[in-house]
C-alpha cells in the first residue's frame, strides 16, 4: 500500500486550472466535513500577506466573491516548500 504524503495530497486535490475560495486555502474546522487548509495560517494572517505581497493577490469574480487561481496557490505551495 502506497502512502501519500501532504504536497502529493494536495497536488492531487487541486484541479489543475481554476478559482479556489480563501476557506479553500486556509481550511475551515467548522464546516461539516472539515476543510483541511492548504497553507495552514490563520484567515487574518493570510490576508495580510496578500496585502503586503508575500500571498498572491485574488481576483474579484463579482461584488462579493473573491477567489485567487489555483495557479497562484501551487505556485505559493511550492515555494514555501510544500510541493
Amino acid at each position: 500500500m502506497a502512502t501519500q504524503t501532504q504536497s502529493d495530497t494536495n497536488r492531487t486535490t487541486l484541479p489543475e486550472t481554476g478559482f479556489l475560495r480563501i476557506w479553500q486555502i486556509v481550511g475551515n474546522p467548522k464546516a461539516t466535513p472539515p476543510t483541511p487548509a492548504l497553507i495552514p495560517v490563520s484567515r487574518t494572517t493570510f490576508l495580510n500577506g496578500v496585502k503586503s505581497g508575500k500571498y498572491p493577490r485574488p481576483i474579484k469574480l463579482g461584488e462579493r466573491t473573491t477567489a485567487w487561481k489555483v495557479e497562484d496557490i501551487r505556485a505559493l505551495i511550492a515555494k514555501l516548500g510544500g510541493a
